[in-house]
């Protein structure tokens, strides 16, 4: 049985900026405060918490000491987050992707020149609920061209942006839509200037160009374990593009959901995840599968 990692898996450079930050804080204290979980995966969370990192939420800036280090995570926060941590005397560190920031300050351009501002993306992700603070909360945030339809007010100059972890394919269906439908818009982008509809858009791109590599790597194995934190958005793109290649792919977020009946008749086996999944939890189910099967063949 061959069992290869995916060598193009594994953390963003956004991602892995957050939790350097992270680490390098935790070097001279024994103490610091995430806002929400610094990554979108259970297992890395739990060993940067034996590291010292403890998650909090906005609301507890009041019960924890002045001073304190809290960390913004990759996907960002509101404004009103910085203007809190100033009210309780909070450090803020701030380790939002710049991805995420520049499309923060494109939204707000917009913001300030009165045009509706229309988000392809989850509500309640925390990237979204950073990206809607910058309107005020008056962002509309869509998940399908129908719900667009329904909500934005096609008579309005309007700007659509996109979470930077969802994918291009269903963006850019409800781009080439709206703009049959709504008078003025513009695409936003993340360049000095917004340009009228064309192919660039908010989404990362080392999310979106992992899918042809990824593709060939289900394609290429028998079986495939994709392995992400079950609240990972990129994950679940990233599963599904997985998925379509290989219909034996399975989502799995820790090595105890393995189940080896899953390789019956199979010769290779491929292990890839999410740009929150960590190399090392990757390595580790390689572990466990070679041990597995190593004890087989001894049998």
């Amino acid at each position: 049985m061959l069992v290869t990692v995916d060598k193009f898996a594994g953390f963003c450079w956004g991602v892995v900026r957050a939790i350097d930050f992270a680490e390098k804080e935790l070097r001279t204290s024994t103490k610091m405060y995430s806002l929400g979980d610094v990554i979108h995966n259970a297992s890395e969370v739990n060993r940067l918490a034996k590291l010292g990192l403890e998650t909090i939420t906005v609301e507890d800036f009041e019960k924890i000491p002045k001073g304190s280090k809290v960390l913004i995570r990759a996907h960002g926060e509101p404004p009103s987050t910085y203007q809190k941590a100033v009210t309780f005397g909070i450090e803020l560190v701030d380790a939002t992707c710049p991805v995420v920031t520049k499309v923060q300050e494109r939204i707000k351009k917009f913001v300030d020149k009165n045009y509706q501002v229309v988000i392809f993306g989850k509500k309640d992700h925390a990237e979204v609920i950073g990206l809607r603070g910058v309107t005020g909360d008056k962002a509309i945030v869509i998940l399908s061209l129908t719900e667009a339809l329904e909500k934005v007010d096609l008579s309005k100059p309007t700007v659509l942006f996109s979470q930077t972890t969802m994918d291009k394919e269903t963006f850019a269906s409800i781009a080439f839509a709206l703009k049959e439908k709504v008078k003025e818009l513009v695409i936003g982008t993340i360049e000095d200037e917004a340009v009228e509809f064309h192919a660039k858009d908010t989404i990362c791109g080392q999310v979106s160009g992992r899918e042809k590599k990824l593709r060939e790597f289900a394609g290429s194995n028998d079986v495939v374990i994709f392995t992400a934190g079950k609240k990972s958005s990129n994950g679940k793109v990233l599963f599904s593009v997985a998925k379509e290649e290989n219909s034996r792919t399975y989502f799995v977020e820790s090595k105890e959901e393995i189940d080896f009946t899953w390789f019956q008749g199979a010769e290779t086996i491929g292990i890839t995840g999410a740009t929150s999944t960590p190399q090392w939890v990757m390595e580790e189910m390689k572990s466990v599968l070679d041990n597995h099967f190593e004890k087989i063949k001894v049998l």
